[in-house]
């Protein structure tokens, strides 16, 4: 198992948040290029990016979360980000969007 940082781990009511967030009906991205497209389109809210994700993958993602002052949520593994998507592939990064 990965051991996150400190400042990377979500207290556990924060964790059902988020997963209540991107489960929900709530407007997502979920996929490296919905999410770097809703990034440069402006729509990004909040960006999640799984820890275990080749950083190749998600290294524009999180330059562009960043330069855009777009809050980045790391997620410990794929397939737990894909779950909390409710989809049932693992995800490497995802995004709440408006609409």
């Amino acid at each position: 198992m990965i051991k996150l940082p400190a400042a990377w781990q979500l207290p556990q009511s924060m964790e059902d948040l988020v997963t209540h967030s991107l489960a929900s009906g709530e407007r997502k991205a979920v996929g490296i290029k919905q999410t770097l497209r809703a990034l440069i389109q402006g729509r990004a809210l909040q960006v999640y990016l799984a820890v275990d994700a080749d950083a190749l993958l998600v290294e524009d993602i999180a330059r562009e979360a960043e330069s855009r002052g777009v809050p980045i949520v790391r997620v410990l593994t794929m397939r737990e980000l894909g779950r909390m998507c409710g989809i049932q592939v693992p995800a490497a990064a995802a995004a709440l969007v408006r609409d």
